[in-house]
């Protein structure tokens, strides 16, 4: 029998800085205070480094716990170097193969089960309506709302096979706003006759399949509630996700840590409005000082009669629930992480979901690789210089392919005049040019610095290695790739492609139209 204060804990997940558990979290962990931890890349090392600090956790318990993770594959993965890297949703969607999409998810979700982690905050079921979105991207497989549901679906599935409870996000979705949650609350406006036949698909489709949770947005639907976002809304999880939609898994929130939520509501309050809305795990993944005081702020809700036993009882079943469904008895070895057949899986996936969308004249250009320059914009901003690296991952892996290629880095605007007069010369006597962007079609001085090297140089390759909107903002370019995403399996199948391995067949899965 759960005492007042544990049932308040079960429904807290939080987050922490370090490789170990500090002390303080294996005490909430041993009296019931929280009901599991969400893991970051701040918190990892190796896989064997993550297993003993999740092991710590397990361990240190007073009921079973959920740990998760962000693992999408793609944009969005916390373990990289050392795990099996994976393309993101957009690649497996120009695949058009959901068997793909499903054994990349059942990859993933082994690897994590050998962690001993049994909650994945995946798939992501939004749809990439807007090319402004800054949060979306490549994270969805598309803006077909049937293509989004069928790689959902088939994500899920993937899970399941392993033993991981998979999460839907972010309901009722996030892809039609142009402003990021972690900054600012968004808001969407009008009819909603749009958000039913369109965004809700995917999570339909998640429904049908008994996905274990859904994972709520901080987007103010405002013919919903012209109030509350999603993740404090009783119309939209009560009323719309429930209700109407008929769903009665868990329901978690994003972070409530971000400033959609507390630039207006603060910690303690959004937590009790969010229980009060029908959510039944709470991520707050950063602050101590926010974790306590929502901890505060529900008990006293629960004490006062606020927030009602019978509500705290309904949650706590569902979380049960997926607690008993995924409890890790039988975990994989770890040396299952980063084996060849996963790493072989990776490739497979992320060259079918290459797209070359403009056909070459010449092609592959391994002939060329004496005369080869590439230019790379990278986005990554270093700290210190002995951060710094002579070249980035697409740059290491043309080089070792094509020894006599050159390649130079365009790491930040401030960089952009000075790379572009040092590249000039090379420019000039180059027979074959690559230019690759990250996210030109959102940052004007990335699409400027590509436009400027392809005017120097018509017939340029264009290589777009995240979202494939950067096609349509630079012109003039002989031929344009699309890796749909730059984790390192999406990156050396571009690469790949470059010296003629495969000739890429995937299709787009947002509009291009301008690019062709």
């Amino acid at each position: 029998m759960l005492t007042l204060k544990e049932k308040i804990g079960q429904m807290l997940v939080v987050g922490f800085a370090g490789t170990s558990a500090p002390s303080y979290l294996l005490d909430w962990l041993a009296s019931g205070r929280i009901g599991g931890v969400v893991l970051f890349a701040r918190n990892v090392e190796s896989p064997a480094q993550v297993k003993q600090l999740v092991d710590s956790c397990h361990n240190a318990a007073k009921h079973p716990i959920l740990v998760g993770i962000d693992q999408e594959g793609g944009a969005v993965a916390r373990l990289r170097a050392g795990f099996s890297e994976s393309p993101g949703a957009m690649a497996l969607g120009a695949s058009r193969d959901t068997r793909l999409a499903e054994d990349i998810a059942f990859m993933m979700g082994r690897e994590l089960a050998a962690l001993g982690i049994n909650w994945n905050f995946a798939p992501v079921a939004d749809i990439a309506h807007n090319s402004a979105n800054p949060s979306v991207g490549t994270r969805s497989a598309g803006s077909d709302k049937d293509l989004v549901r069928d790689t959902v679906v088939a994500q899920i599935r993937g899970f399941e096979r392993a033993g991981v409870a998979s999460t839907a996000k972010h309901f009722p979705g996030l892809g039609n706003t142009e402003i990021d949650t972690h900054e600012a609350l968004a808001k969407v406006s009008g009819s909603l006759r749009y958000l039913y036949e369109e965004d809700l698909v995917p999570f339909r489709g998640a429904i049908s399949v008994k996905a274990p949770c859904i994972m709520t947005s901080h987007v103010m639907f405002e013919e919903l509630d012209d109030r509350y976002p999603a993740s404090l809304s009783p119309r939209v999880i009560d009323g719309l996700l429930r209700g109407e939609l008929g769903y009665d898994g868990a329901v978690c929130t994003d972070c409530m840590e971000m400033k959609a939520i507390t630039d207006g509501w603060g910690a303690g309050e959004s937590a009790v409005l969010a229980v009060l809305a029908g959510v039944d795990i709470l991520l707050f993944s950063h602050s101590r000082a926010r974790q306590e005081a929502a901890f505060d702020a529900l008990l006293e809700a629960a004490e006062s009669g606020r927030i009602s036993t019978k509500r705290l009882d309904k949650s706590l079943a569902r979380i049960e629930t997926i607690k008993r469904r995924y409890p890790l008895d039988d975990r994989p070895p770890l040396e299952i992480i980063a084996c060849d057949n996963h790493r072989s899986l990776s490739r497979k996936a992320a060259r079918a979901g290459t797209i070359l969308l403009r056909p070459p004249d010449r092609w592959p250009i391994t002939r060329h690789r004496s005369r080869l320059l590439c230019i790379e914009i990278a986005t990554q901003l270093f700290s210190s210089e002995e951060d710094q690296e002579s070249d980035t991952a697409l740059s290491r892996y043309l080089c070792q392919r094509l020894p006599h290629a050159k390649s130079l880095i365009v790491r930040s605007e401030s960089e952009l005049d000075l790379v572009l007069t040092q590249a000039e010369s090379l420019i000039a006597a180059s027979e074959f040019l690559i230019i690759a962007t990250r996210n030109a079609h959102l940052l004007t001085w990335q699409a400027t610095a590509a436009q400027a090297a392809i005017d120097r140089h018509p017939g340029a390759v264009l290589l777009c290695l995240r979202d494939p909107y950067d096609a349509n903002v630079i012109s003039d370019a002989g031929v344009i790739l699309c890796s749909n995403g730059d984790s390192a399996p999406s990156l050396e199948a571009a690469v790949d492609a470059i010296c003629g391995d495969y000739v890429p067949a995937g299709t787009p899965t947002v509009n291009l139209e301008t690019a062709l």
